[in-house]
């Protein structure tokens, strides 16, 4: 992927500021989904691919290649992840009906309870930030 030139103005105290903000928000609600993640038995890893599995826009199952690209992650250490979700009876592999060559990663019962119960969790905290994120001044950049 290609990154757009961007010609840097000098950022003020104010910029550093809310980057900084921004940043700290960010941390506090992964600091929060680690923690609440491993007291129901994943570690966040499991939970974000049992999140991205769920949340596959228009259809409940998503492929290895797209899991790895929404972890942005690579895919042999994303297919090691699905084997110990699927150990823990949350996942399962199946082969695509359409394209006998694909591999659709489904959640399982456990899986859809569980996920159920953490999003339900994870959206009620990023509420309680709402107006705490500050998207950071793009004006501090100027295109080329």
């Amino acid at each position: 992927m290609a990154v757009p030139k961007l010609k840097a103005l000098p950022l003020n105290k104010h910029d550093f500021e809310i980057l900084s903000d921004f940043r700290y928000q960010i941390r506090k609600f992964e600091r929060f989904s680690e923690e609440v993640t491993r007291q129901h038995g994943l570690t966040p890893l499991q939970y974000l691919l049992l999140l991205h599995v769920k949340g596959y826009p228009d259809r409940d199952w998503a492929t290895v290649g797209e899991l790895a690209e929404r972890l942005q992650a690579q895919q042999h250490g994303v297919v090691a992840l699905i084997s110990r979700c699927e150990k823990l009876g949350l996942v399962e592999r199946r082969r695509s009906s359409d394209d006998r060559r694909r591999i659709e990663i489904h959640l399982l019962k456990d899986g859809e309870k569980v996920i159920n119960k953490l999003a339900r969790l994870h959206r009620t905290e990023l509420l309680s930030l709402r107006g705490r994120f500050v998207v950071p001044d793009v004006r501090a950049f100027d295109h080329e």
